[in-house]
């Protein structure tokens, strides 16, 4: 069980804890058609936001997944989210996902906190490899995983997402 929340720092960025009081900013990332253009998610309502940070704090509880809230550090409004979760059994995989406000696209922010993140699940989680499923046509999150070391995970089929491609980084 995580005692603390390990709140991971970059020149311009804070990742942290996303909290109950969030609810309005993680319902927006969740609903815009712009960030979930390809995401497949199911009709978001504050309710389902709540619900989710309930989720995220209690996977963070069970050290079945961690969730950081992207924020600047000239701001505590949060931007986006950077998530290690769905750990492999023995603990030596787990996937990668991440969303950012339109806002914010295109300005090397999730590349800096990408950056942090697979940093902290190699160094302090001890994960092995990381994946990242993004779907066929998104360029951007597809040239942010190659621009970070990923590669394509060859005869990898995402079954919730047929349009998903599966990216890999091992240590």
């Amino acid at each position: 069980m995580t005692t603390s929340f390990p709140i991971l720092k970059t020149e311009r960025l804070i990742l942290r804890q996303i909290l109950p009081t969030d609810v309005d900013r993680v319902f927006f990332l969740r609903s815009d058609k712009l960030v979930n253009t390809y995401i497949k998610r199911v009709s978001q309502t504050p309710a389902t936001a709540l619900a989710h940070i309930k989720l995220i704090t209690d996977n963070i509880s069970a050290d079945q997944g961690i969730t950081w809230g992207i924020t600047t550090k000239a701001s505590n409004i949060l931007i986006g989210s950077i998530c290690l979760w769905n750990y492999s059994e023995d603990r030596k995989k787990t996937e990668v996902g991440y969303d950012l406000d339109p806002e914010f696209q295109g300005k090397g922010i999730m590349s800096e906190a990408l950056a942090a993140v697979l940093n902290f699940g190699f160094q302090n989680k001890k994960f092995e490899t990381i994946e990242a499923y993004t779907d066929y046509r998104n360029l951007p999150s597809k040239n942010l995983l190659k621009r970070h070391g990923f590669i394509p995970r060859e005869g990898i089929k995402d079954v919730d997402n047929q349009n998903n491609v599966v990216y890999y980084l091992n240590i």
